[in-house]
C-alpha cells in the first residue's frame, strides 16, 4: 500500500463528541489527548515519515478563556507525559505556529523538547499550536523582507524555504466537517483529502487505516 510521506490530520470534534455523551468539554479535550498519543503511535508504525497534527488554531483564541486555559495546561501535561516515550521511540517533535501568543510556561516546555529531540529521525511530529495557514504565509513574506530579498527573486521556492512545514500528501479531516479550516493552505495545494465522520475521540486505528488505503487508490496527475 502506498503511504504518504507527509500526513496531516485536522483534530476535531472533542467539544461536540463530548456533548453528544453528555459529558463535559473538559472530558472531550482529554480524550482527545489520548487519542492523539495513540495516532502518533499508529502513524510511525505505518512508515509516515511526517506527521503534522492540527492542535490549536489562531482562531481558537476567540474562545472563552475558562476553556484556553485548560487547554494550555492539558497541552503542558501531554507534552510532559509524552517526553520519554516520543525521545525512546526516536521521534523530532516541531510545534509550529505563532508561539509567542502561548503561555510562558508552556513555551519553555515546547523549547525543552524541540532542544531534546532535535536529532531524532525515525519520524518528524509537528504540532501545530496557535497555527493558521494564513499568518504562517504572512510570516513566510516577513522573513523575506527581513532577509532582504529583492523582489524579482520571489517566487515558489523562496516561500517554500520559509514556511514552517513542507508539502503535505494527505490531509484527514475528522469531525463530520468538510474544509480545511486555515490549515496548511500552501502546502496542501495538490494533497489529498480525506473526510471521516467520526469525531476526534472516537477515532480508532482502522479509520486510520481506511483513510491510507483511500490514499493509496488514488492518481495523483499534478495537472498532467
Amino acid at each position: 500500500m502506498k503511504i504518504p510521506k507527509h500526513l496531516g490530520i485536522i483534530l476535531d470534534g472533542n467539544r461536540r463528541w463530548a456533548k453528544e455523551k453528555g459529558l463535559a468539554v473538559w472530558e472531550g479535550h482529554r480524550r482527545g489527548v489520548e487519542t492523539t498519543k495513540k495516532a502518533i503511535n499508529w502513524a510511525q508504525k505505518k512508515g509516515i515519515k511526517t506527521l503534522t497534527l492540527f492542535v490549536f488554531s489562531t482562531e481558537n483564541w476567540k474562545r472563552k478563556k475558562k476553556e484556553i486555559d485548560f487547554l494550555m495546561k492539558l497541552a503542558g501535561s501531554a507534552i510532559n507525559n509524552s517526553l520519554k516515550e516520543i525521545d525512546k521511540n526516536r521521534i523530532r517533535v516541531r510545534i509550529i505556529g505563532e508561539k509567542t501568543k502561548l503561555p510562558k510556561s508552556l513555551r519553555e516546555q515546547i523549547a525543552y523538547i524541540q532542544e531534546l529531540t532535535k536529532k531524532n529521525k525515525a519520524m518528524v511530529l509537528n504540532l501545530a499550536l496557535s497555527y493558521g495557514g494564513r499568518a504562517e504565509i504572512v510570516e513566510a513574506v516577513k522573513n523575506l523582507i527581513k532577509k532582504k530579498v529583492p523582489p524579482e527573486k520571489i517566487d515558489e521556492k523562496a516561500i517554500n524555504e520559509n514556511l514552517w512545514t513542507s508539502d503535505v500528501d494527505l490531509i484527514i479531516r475528522t469531525g463530520k466537517e468538510q474544509r480545511l479550516s486555515n490549515f496548511l493552505l500552501w502546502q496542501s495545494a495538490y494533497s489529498e483529502l480525506y473526510f471521516c465522520k467520526k469525531y476526534w475521540p472516537e477515532i480508532n486505528e482502522k479509520d486510520l487505516d481506511n483513510a491510507l488505503l483511500a490514499f493509496s487508490r488514488r492518481k495523483r496527475r499534478y495537472g498532467r
